[in-house]
């Protein structure tokens, strides 16, 4: 039997599947991040990628993101939830909360973006690129919880390996986002172009390059991320844990249409 729910994740994450098997996957892409483990969590089968490998060798601007998500989609997957460490443009989005992504900004440049780029032209839409199937339900469970969560959140997504300046820092967040993040763009739009439901977990870790005007708030550093992270990952498992336990087979979203009326090239 497939897997048909994907995880996407780092640190800390390794251990939240049982009776684990790995598999070494090939694409025209070529290799994943790592190793795919399928296993079980809450009854249901699912695969596990390590997005940075599961040693963390892999930066954010080197994530093979196409052959990630083919991997993914060719063990059958077609949800995905994936944990993101972000950082914090807002004073309301504290460390140590979780946020789920609604929207996104690509920053980024120069990275393999979508599968259609051979001999096509297909345009597909991301107005609403998260799944608000799988959103509803990690928020209903969240509450449940009392884990302190925001349902909602841009996040803009910038190249790294580097943290921002200040200037750039304060330049995303007069612009309206919430979040800063290294890795989700590319890879929530190439699941869109797969049709997969995705939702993204975020762990708020820091308060980016600090906030404007706010001198008790200090730039971010790498320990700090680590630190918060670490404690933050508990919170996503039992999320991650109630969402799978929650999701019905089918999909009452529309994220298994979004080709739909994007083909442009005659055949």
């Amino acid at each position: 039997m497939d897997a048909t729910i994907g995880i996407i994740g780092g640190s800390g994450l390794y251990s939240l599947i049982d009776n684990a098997d790995d598999v070494a996957v090939e694409t025209k892409y070529g290799k994943p991040s790592d190793v795919i483990s399928i296993g079980t969590l809450a009854g249901v089968k699912v695969a596990f990628l390590p997005r940075h490998a599961k040693k963390h060798t892999i930066p954010p601007h080197k994530v093979p993101y196409r052959a990630n998500i083919a991997a993914l989609s060719q063990l059958g997957v077609n949800r995905i939830i994936a944990t993101n460490a972000v950082g914090s443009l807002k004073p309301e989005y504290k460390p140590g909360f979780l946020a789920l992504f609604d929207q996104f900004v690509n920053a980024t440049s120069g990275r393999n973006d979508t599968f259609f780029d051979e001999d096509i032209a297909v345009h597909v839409s991301s107005a609403d690129p998260y799944c608000p199937q799988l959103r509803n339900i990690a928020s209903v469970a969240a509450r449940k919880a009392g884990i302190p969560i925001h349902e909602t959140g841009t996040v803009v997504v910038i190249n790294g390996p580097r943290f921002s300046s200040k200037a750039e820092s304060r330049t995303f967040a007069a612009q309206g986002h919430h979040m800063i993040n290294m890795s989700q763009y590319p890879e929530i739009m190439l699941a869109r172009e797969k049709q997969m439901c995705y939702l993204g977990v975020a762990l708020i870790t820091d308060y980016d390059a600090g906030l404007e005007g706010r001198l008790d708030i200090k730039p971010v550093t790498n320990d700090e991320v680590v630190r918060i992270f670490g404690e933050n990952v508990d919170k996503a498992k039992r999320i991650i844990t109630e969402v799978i336990k929650n999701t019905p087979q089918e999909r009452t979203c529309s994220c298994s249409k979004s080709l739909e009326g994007a083909l442009m090239t005659k055949k």
